[in-house]
């Protein structure tokens, strides 16, 4: 959606994503990310770190379980979203806001790691049913079926489209 804020956050799980299920049956996971900035004191020679950013995340559906079998406390992560603002009145009525994630996407951060990627079995992924790029089981390949099939105007096929010259 158009004037939405999107951000990348790089920081650690401050404990294990917490899975839940709405009364509908929609999973939901929830995490704070701990992102601490670093900068280097030339006079004290050695690294310090900023005040930390503790961001409150989340995200939906098999994503949500996904999320919840894969990261735990400490992970590293890279996520993207956007973020929203919620207002609500707490246990004393006084009006409060709360500035949190919603995850796009979300992976272990191989900077100072390794991941072994096993990809999840079933599930419709973002087209909602069977249809491009869908695999056997249901699983969605984003990288297949995204160019045009044939027809006079495939411009996939076109001789010429594709040469060893730098695009840019």
């Amino acid at each position: 959606m158009a004037g939405e804020t999107i951000i990348t956050v790089v920081g650690n799980l401050t404990a294990d994503p917490e899975l839940r299920y709405t009364q509908g049956g929609l999973a939901v996971a929830n995490f704070t990310i701990a992102s601490t900035p670093r900068t280097f004191d030339r006079q004290a020679n050695d690294w310090k770190d900023g005040d930390a950013l503790f961001l409150r995340a989340s995200c939906w559906r098999e994503f949500a379980e996904h999320v919840a079998g894969s990261l735990t406390k400490g992970s590293r992560v890279v996520a993207t979203g956007r973020l929203k603002q919620r207002n609500y009145d707490d246990r004393d009525g006084n009006k409060r806001t709360a500035i949190e994630l919603e995850v796009d996407e979300i992976g272990p951060s191989l900077r100072y790691a390794t991941a072994q990627v096993t990809r999840a079995a079933g599930g419709t992924g973002a087209s909602g049913g069977a249809g491009r790029g869908q695999v056997a089981g249901g699983a969605e390949e984003p990288w297949a079926a995204s160019a045009p099939t044939g027809g006079a105007d495939d411009v996939w096929n076109t001789p010429g489209n594709y040469s060893d010259e730098t695009p840019f």
